[in-house]
């Protein structure tokens, strides 16, 4: 088993949330969360600092601000995380900065509780 979670912008979840279920994947969690990645800047805000708006402009001093993002969390079989991987890179790929991240993490066990199955069927 695998663990995939993925750090996706706030405006693709939707988007993201089809494609899983047309790639067979309808278990997953989604969660609120904030980050920032190596640029200083989101694209919206260098577009308004362009368009000479002062708050835009105000902003691209703020190094350590945190942008909202979504974190989409799937544990899958192995067989299935090549699926998630691509299903996720391709509906979330625009090619400028803040796509987003992928980890793929090993995960050890999975217990149902209200069932007590273990393992690959506890995912199923």
């Amino acid at each position: 088993m695998k663990e995939v979670i993925a750090v996706i912008r706030i405006n693709m979840m939707n988007q993201t949330k089809k494609a899983l279920t047309d790639c067979g994947i309808d278990a997953f969690f989604a969660h609120e969360a904030q980050g920032r990645g190596k640029g200083f800047a989101s694209r919206e805000v260098l577009e308004g600092a362009e368009q000479g708006y002062e708050e835009a402009a105000a902003l691209l001093g703020e190094k350590g601000k945190l942008y909202p993002k979504r974190m989409v969390t799937v544990v899958v079989e192995d067989s299935r995380v090549d699926c998630v991987v691509e299903t996720i890179i391709n509906t979330n790929q625009t090619g400028l900065p803040g796509d987003g991240k992928v980890y793929v993490l090993p995960m050890t066990d999975a217990v149902r509780m209200r069932t007590g199955e273990i393992g690959a069927k506890a995912i199923a």
